[in-house]
């Protein structure tokens, strides 16, 4: 008996061992380790939200190298949208643009001869299917006339961005004094192009461009490895070291992955790829509000109505690690009593999004519609309501 009895236990604290190691192992296996690299900055940034969901030193500043002409790109496409431009211009190369980016040059070029005239529409291609520098600088030149007045714009649309970490001294991304950026800072520009300008966007996922009997082979080595990711720009100086920015959309949902200062091509290429794979598998987007319905209804005081609708004026997701969407809180920040008048838009208070004590973000409240003052009479009787009210 005493044997039994002693094998009844060891049994059951093998069992309770057995047990307790599978749900170890599960929490171990749940908690999203980010992948080793050793790129000397990255960001992984979710397009919906703008939330950076994991980073590496994303505020330094670094050489930028050639994703410099995304913002190149992104002033162009501006200038186009605006009507200043258009896609039909015919270019003159001028000796700049060919001395800093042309054939004779170390740098990637498109190949363009001095006085010649190129089309606008194959300039912007060359320079993003390609990167090619003397496209760069000759769509700087067309835009406002030379290349250093180009860069007061891109420093303006830099400011616009809120890229803090930003400051742009060529077009091309050529080592410059006074040339930098940020992964964060590149990972808000993309973003904003994505956004802003998807017909030009779309070029960065072309493979190839052919153009004056010259087949130019994107650079993105990541276009062929899987059809979902639709750009965006590479760059190489040994400065910058190897950069990429990558994007990709499965579904509904869409990721954007930097990488600054690998060490070889395929080092960059697979640093992206594994950032985006980690991103797709750990994280999740969720739509929290819409523009179209309130989030609360409040008293409105001396208005032709007494209820005014509030809610957001743009669209709120959040990116968080799946399976903690339960987790989520939300507090609301507004006026004491709410007095009209007010315009449709008109900012009211915020909406503070928490998870486990971390605030994700704070979103404008604002006024749903128009909220008109009401008659004399009845501001007089709503005066005296709300002095009760508040005493």
């Amino acid at each position: 008996m005493p044997i039994k009895k002693s094998f009844s236990k060891l049994s059951h604290l093998t069992l309770g061992l057995f047990v307790f190691l599978i749900i170890i192992s599960i929490k171990i296996y749940a908690l999203p380790v980010p992948p080793s690299m050793d790129a000397k900055s990255w960001v992984l940034m979710d397009y919906d939200s703008g939330q950076v969901l994991i980073s590496k030193n994303p505020d330094e500043r670094r050489a930028p190298a050639s994703l410099t002409k995304l913002m190149t790109e992104y002033v162009v496409a501006s200038q186009i949208k605006s009507g200043a431009i258009g896609m039909n211009d015919l270019v003159k190369i001028s000796k700049h643009a060919w001395l800093g980016g042309g054939a004779k040059t170390d740098g990637s070029t498109s190949f363009l001869k001095v006085n010649s005239e190129v089309s606008l529409k194959n300039l912007l291609h060359g320079m993003i299917i390609q990167s090619g520098n003397d496209a760069a600088i000759a769509l700087a030149e067309h835009v406002s006339g030379s290349e250093k007045a180009f860069t007061h714009l891109m420093n303006f649309y830099a400011k616009k961005l809120g890229m803090k970490n930003t400051c742009y001294s060529d077009a091309s991304g050529y080592p410059v004094e006074n040339h930098y950026s940020s992964a964060k800072d590149i990972a808000i520009l993309s973003r904003a192009l994505i956004h802003d300008f998807p017909q030009e966007y779309a070029i960065s996922s072309v493979k190839e461009f052919k153009w004056n009997g010259i087949k130019q082979r994107n650079r993105n080595a990541l276009l062929w490895k899987d059809s979902r990711i639709d750009g965006i720009k590479t760059g190489h100086t040994s400065a910058a070291g190897y950069c990429l920015d990558a994007s990709e959309l499965r579904g509904h949902s869409r990721l954007i992955a930097i990488v600054l200062g690998a060490s070889t091509n395929k080092e960059r290429a697979n640093d992206a790829m594994n950032l985006l794979e980690y991103g797709f598998r750990y994280f999740k987007t969720y739509k929290l509000y819409d523009t179209s319905k309130p989030i609360v209804t409040s008293r409105l005081w001396e208005g032709k109505k007494n209820r005014l609708q509030i809610g957001v004026s743009k669209k709120v997701f959040v990116t968080i690690e799946a399976g903690k969407y339960s987790d989520i809180k939300t507090s609301l920040n507004l006026p004491a009593s709410l007095i009209a008048p007010y315009k449709k838009g008109a900012k009211i208070g915020t909406l503070k999004i928490t998870l486990n004590g971390k605030t994700l973000k704070t979103v404008p409240l604002v006024a749903m519609s128009d909220a008109q003052r009401g008659s004399f009479f009845s501001r007089k009787y709503d005066s005296i309501l709300l002095w009760f009210h508040k005493h």
